[in-house]
């Protein structure tokens, strides 16, 4: 059974940082061959990618948080992470782990991120 479990959320400042990891469980399918991502939805609005990493190590992010959230993956240990820095609180929102292979998309439960004014 596929499954993508979020960690790292919680409350911070604007200016501060948090760590989101994911850690995938994929029914025997490497995870190197995985593309995965984050995406987010803040309340009112719709999902939105926010960066994602394929399987070859190409990177994309959203232009918002360009320069402020860096992805990267660790495919021995099924992970997936986004460092974020320089929060603003218009990067409130409940982030997704995504996760795509042979056609099909996963996505996890989301984790809250929340940052103060």
């Amino acid at each position: 059974q596929v499954r993508l479990v979020e960690s790292g959320g919680g409350l911070v400042q604007a200016g501060g940082s948090l760590n989101l990891s994911c850690a995938a469980s994929t029914s025997g399918i490497p995870f190197s061959i995985w593309n995965v991502g984050w995406h987010r939805q803040a309340p009112g609005k719709q999902r939105e990618l926010v960066a994602d990493i394929i399987s070859g190590g190409s990177i994309k992010y959203a232009d918002s948080v360009k320069g402020r959230f860096t992805i990267s993956r660790t495919n021995a240990k099924n992970t997936v992470y986004l460092q974020m820095d320089h929060l603003k609180p218009e990067d409130t929102a409940v982030y997704y782990c995504t996760g795509e292979v042979f056609g099909r998309n996963y996505w996890g439960q989301g984790t809250q991120v929340t940052v103060s004014s």
